[in-house]
């Protein structure tokens, strides 16, 4: 007899049982629909997604101080860690200046704001300052210092990623300092630590749904869908070249590592349908992470590369930013040359670069941009006052899918990409987690399947990288104690 079919409603309730992104897809739309029939109830329910936030950041700076830390003492290179920030840095650089070029060539072909005829003295520009709470982007040496901590319990009170980072990577020096034998438990302790703090993000990712509801519903009933119709040239062209940059990270991906981007936008499909309900990359950070790392990329890549894109590669904010500038000086009727529009680029290369975490970022350094140029009033920066909400999805995705290729590309430079085990990943092939966090790749031997630490002699036929005779005592049994 043959087997009985499942029943549509059954089914149905199977995926939304157990499907993370057929939750947050319905959680999404009932979002859109309660913020739309009843906007005064649904700017209630912002806490549930801010709420949500808040829980994931609480375990945010200890996951990435476990990864690196773990990462640097299992690679046993420091200077491959060094050779990767450095590599990571030229990415981002490049990313980012390619992302502010595409957004002001599209911005001088498409013309958002012309016609517009704009009075500067019209607008509310007390507004801006009450958006940014009266803050200024750091200067070059105010974020060089900011970077440094200035205790080790403070980084992590704070949510400092960037001084976490450095705390991580002096403890992983030490712990090669040192070598295992001399702290034989540390090393375990954070890496039982690390699984500890991925097993809470699960539990916490049960709540996503509800964020995603929450978050949505406050947009749309507190902006409504009006500003859709009023900015509509200019959000269509920040999505449209959103879409191009996407593009050119897909074929810079392919280029680079053989992956396709389409392939890994479809394997973290629910993180990126997160970040866009809750507006948010902090929000899926741990998971990304995870999946990363899954995927092939080596621990002290993703450890290092993921959370420095958090500060020094917003794509997406680096698009908006450029084509926010051009919109308002063709508003109010300022027409920018080219080294006006150059000097915008120089601008924003700099200012774009200290906005993590800084409350109405995009407004500051938008300011600074219309200071610098001294043709545009900075008051007309109120402009996007109505429309900057609506840009976070494009920003949130821009950003996400920039960093998560820079992990692969300045992986796959460094030789901590295995290229089998992505292709394998992102094809939907089952690939077990790794099951210790510094298996990996050796340095030069990216397309071995082998994990580092393979003891020499084992397989004549699998390169081996040389391992420091402090380092070789952990591969041993223990001799017992004698008496």
């Amino acid at each position: 007899m043959p087997p009985s079919v499942p029943s549509l409603s059954r089914r149905v309730a199977r995926t939304l049982r157990t499907s993370l992104f057929a939750q947050v897809s319905c959680a999404l739309v009932l979002g859109i629909v309660v913020g739309k029939l009843w906007p005064d109830t649904a700017t209630a329910l912002q806490p549930l997604g801010d709420g949500f936030t808040r829980l994931i950041k609480t375990v945010i700076s200890p996951l990435v101080f476990c990864v690196v830390v773990v990462g640097i003492a299992k690679a046993g290179d420091l200077k491959a860690f060094g050779r990767i920030g450095v590599k990571a840095l030229i990415w981002f650089e490049i990313a980012s200046t390619a992302a502010l070029v595409i957004g002001l060539v599209t911005a001088n072909v498409v013309g958002p704001g012309k016609g517009m005829n704009v009075d500067p003295s019209s607008l509310d520009a007390a507004a801006v300052d009450q958006t940014t709470g009266g803050g200024h982007l750091p200067t070059t040496t105010e974020f060089v210092l900011n970077a440094l901590p200035q205790s080790f319990v403070g980084a992590f009170a704070e949510n400092e990623l960037l001084q976490v980072l450095i705390l991580a990577c002096l403890v992983g020096a030490a712990l090669l300092h040192l070598g295992h034998t001399k702290v034989p438990k540390i090393l375990p302790a954070i890496e039982q630590a690390q699984e500890i703090i991925f097993a809470v993000v699960g539990f916490i990712m049960r709540l996503a749904p509800l964020a995603v509801f929450g978050a949505m519903a406050h947009l749309v009933g507190n902006y409504g869908l009006g500003v859709m119709r009023t900015y509509a040239k200019l959000i269509v062209l920040c999505y449209v070249a959103a879409a191009l940059f996407v593009a050119l990270l897909a074929v810079a991906l392919k280029a680079v590592t053989g992956l396709s981007l389409w392939k890994f936008l479809r394997y973290i499909r629910e993180e990126m349908l997160l970040a866009l309900g809750t507006a948010s990359t902090e929000s899926v950070m741990p998971r990304v992470m995870q999946k990363l790392r899954r995927a092939g990329a080596r621990d002290d890549a993703v450890g290092l590369v993921l959370p420095t894109g958090y500060s020094f590669n917003l794509d997406g904010a680096s698009l908006y930013l450029s084509i926010g500038t051009l919109f308002i000086a063709q508003a109010v009727g300022v027409d920018l040359s080219i080294g006006q529009q150059i000097t915008v680029v120089l601008v924003l290369m700099l200012t774009s670069k200290g906005m993590a975490g800084i409350p109405g970022s995009a407004f500051l350094a938008l300011s600074a941009t219309a200071s610098s140029l001294g043709a545009i009033p900075a008051g007309a920066v109120a402009l996007l006052l109505g429309v900057d909400r609506i840009m976070d999805s494009m920003r949130v995705v821009t950003n996400l899918l920039g960093n998560c290729v820079a992990v692969f590309a300045v992986s796959r430079w460094e030789g901590a990409l295995d290229i089998d085990r992505a292709k394998k990943t992102l094809d939907g092939e089952d690939t077990p987690a790794p099951d210790d966090a510094g298996k990996g790749v050796a340095p030069g031997a990216e397309d071995a399947s082998e994990p580092v630490h393979t003891p020499k002699g084992a397989d004549a036929g699998t390169p081996v990288p040389d391992i420091p005779a402090q380092k070789t005592e952990e591969l041993k049994e223990p001799a017992p104690e004698a008496g």
